[in-house]
């Protein structure tokens, strides 16, 4: 590719709403355009880029055996209320009406439409097991988009479904996805993990994901110092600690302080040790139905009470699983919390409090601890749970932190960041059951299929890849996704014949050797310019070819990732290439 027909639009400066360092440099080196919050066009350069991303994950997916599809990406009302997703989904599903007054929406996920087809076009179990797959558009309406595609509104997502006439077939399949995804996590050069997750409100009973680690990653990532445990921190059991012991517990006492005010849903009492000290936290519980005057149901939210040490932190997920807590987690509002126990959340405590209460293991092994007293200005110190809190219900609901115990019984935890790019479940029936999709099994009764469902966040590869290969001059492209392989610079092309000659004979042979090349060509451009164009770019291998140095048979050879450069004898080059770049 010349680089005088090809559209190079890079920038200089940082632009002010790039946050992390993958949207910054995709802007800066011409990669997007934002057109409005979180929807962005991909230039030729960055869709190169996508397209390498799609081709290694395409060939990976038929070497599976999976088959490629194509769905819509506006689907009918009609089967998300089949599936009973159209109210659970929530907010991030964009509800739209046709012409006809007809409810439709931009699909997030495709469960319902491929449950849908497989339903109709599946008759028996001779057909099972089956796997299909797209590469296709997704829309989410995120609440806040942020970090250019990584997390934006429309996305490029890889998403698969594998249909079985029986949960250990699906296990099998489960598995051999889990390679797949090694195999392309691995050909495309990133440094990963997979990780035991949360199925979230795709559902299903088990399920990984694929991390890119990556300082900037939003998800914290559990891994063991002894062994190959890994885990979102969502799911990470925090292993009970050692429980301290006393003979001579202190005496409880109420001490006066001057009112300290506290964000909600958590106390702050002054002076006190932060391990010895405990927080509350008020959450809706599981609603009551009553009658009202006139016999019409209404449902109210009661509250419930979640304790943490005040060194640890709420595990949303893990609580709103516990039974008897409203899911979604939702926090009580301050003013429920004054009127019904008549203090500021800074000052509540479980001692005497009328709802119910439910402890951390490493909160519930305290003594002598310090809460708050249920009475604005007042804190209680010398706190026993046995003698002043015996009904208190112990349950895992804080995220593990360095140093805990792994749950496996070996080593300990390491505590890393991770930005999440593939995503893999075993569904079980959950779409299959309430969308009725059958096969008639050996006995020629019907039989519910089962499923599982395997995602990879294509555009999101790409951010996630700048995040850990950047440096200080822009991108660092790993060989398989660079837009380029090679940037062919010419060192004053317009004024010396033989440069530019020379310069010809070599773009042509290396494209003739199926190298992806970009032959910097434009007139007037200074060498400066030229190298700092691709650094910024990120390509991987660079030939410089000025007179002096044809002037000894050689090119100047640069490598993207190492700081010294080789000269390199024009009758090598080309084998010299061969060796040194994967294809």
């Amino acid at each position: 590719m010349r680089a005088s027909k090809f559209l190079i639009t890079t920038k200089k400066e940082i632009p002010s709403d790039a946050e992390v360092i993958s949207h910054q440099l995709m802007l800066r080196a011409g990669m997007i355009r934002k057109l409005t919050s979180g929807l962005y066009t991909w230039l030729p350069i960055g869709l190169r880029v996508l397209r390498k991303v799609e081709a290694i994950i395409r060939e990976e997916m038929d070497r599976s055996g999976a088959q490629e599809v194509l769905m819509p990406i506006t689907q009918p009302a009609e089967i998300w209320k089949k599936s009973g997703r159209w109210k659970e989904y929530g907010p991030e599903l964009l509800r739209i009406k046709d012409r006809h007054d007809r409810s439709f929406c931009l699909g997030p996920t495709h469960e319902e439409v491929i449950t849908d087809l497989v339903g109709h076009e599946i008759q028996s179990y001779k057909q099972l097991p089956v796997t299909f797959y797209q590469i296709q558009t997704k829309f989410r309406d995120e609440r806040r988009p942020r970090f250019g595609v990584m997390r934006s509104r429309e996305f490029l997502m890889k998403d698969a479904y594998s249909f079985h006439a029986s949960e250990e077939s699906l296990r099998h399949t489960y598995e051999l996805m889990h390679q797949t995804y090694t195999n392309i996590f691995k050909r495309i050069g990133l440094d990963f993990r997979s990780v035991i997750a949360d199925t979230g409100s795709i559902g299903g009973n088990h399920s990984h994901e694929f991390h890119v680690l990556a300082a900037s990653g939003e998800d914290a990532i559990a891994f063991s110092t002894k062994s190959d445990f890994a885990a979102n921190i969502e799911t990470t059991k925090a292993v009970n600690l050692e429980k301290k012991t006393s003979n001579n517990r202190q005496q409880l006492q109420k001490i006066e302080i001057s009112h300290q005010h506290s964000t909600v849903g958590t106390n702050k009492l002054p002076d006190t040790d932060k391990v010895q000290t405990i927080k509350i936290i008020i959450v809706l519980a599981e609603p009551d139905i009553i009658l009202s005057n006139d016999d019409q149901a209404i449902s109210i939210n009661p509250l419930a009470a979640l304790i943490l040490r005040d060194d640890h932190e709420l595990n949303t997920v893990k609580s709103q699983k516990i039974s008897g807590i409203k899911s979604p987690l939702t926090l009580a509002s301050q003013e429920i919390i004054k009127k019904q126990f008549g203090c500021d959340i800074s000052f509540l405590g479980p001692v005497g409090l009328n709802i119910p209460v439910i402890a951390d293991h490493a909160a519930s092994q305290l003594i002598d601890f310090t809460c708050g007293a249920n009475k604005d200005g007042f804190y209680l110190t010398g706190v026993n749970w046995e003698r002043d809190c015996p009904d208190v219900r112990v349950e895992d609901i804080r995220n593990a932190v360095q140093g805990d115990p792994s749950p496996d019984g070996r080593g300990v935890l390491d505590i890393k960041r991770g930005i999440e790019v593939g995503h893999i479940f075993q569904l079980g029936a959950k779409y299959s059951k309430t969308m009725n999709a059958t096969v008639l099994n050996e006995e020629g009764k019907e039989q519910t299929m089962f499923m599982g469902c395997y995602g990879i966040g294509v555009s999101r590869i790409v951010a996630a890849a700048i995040e850990q290969n950047n440096d200080a001059s822009g991108i660092v492209w790993p060989d398989a996704l660079a837009p380029f392989q090679i940037a062919l610079i010419p060192i004053n092309m317009q004024k010396s014949e033989q440069v530019k000659i020379v310069c010809e004979k070599i773009h042509s042979e290396l494209v003739g050797l199926g190298f992806d090349v970009l032959f910097m060509d434009q007139d007037k451009s200074r060498l400066g310019v030229m190298l700092s164009t691709v650094e910024l770019i990120g390509l991987p291998h660079c030939i410089v070819v000025g007179e002096r140095s044809l002037e000894q048979g050689v090119v100047e050879y640069r490598n993207r990732r190492y700081s010294e450069n080789q000269n390199i004898s024009l009758t090598d080059l080309n084998q010299f290439l061969l060796q040194n770049i994967k294809r």
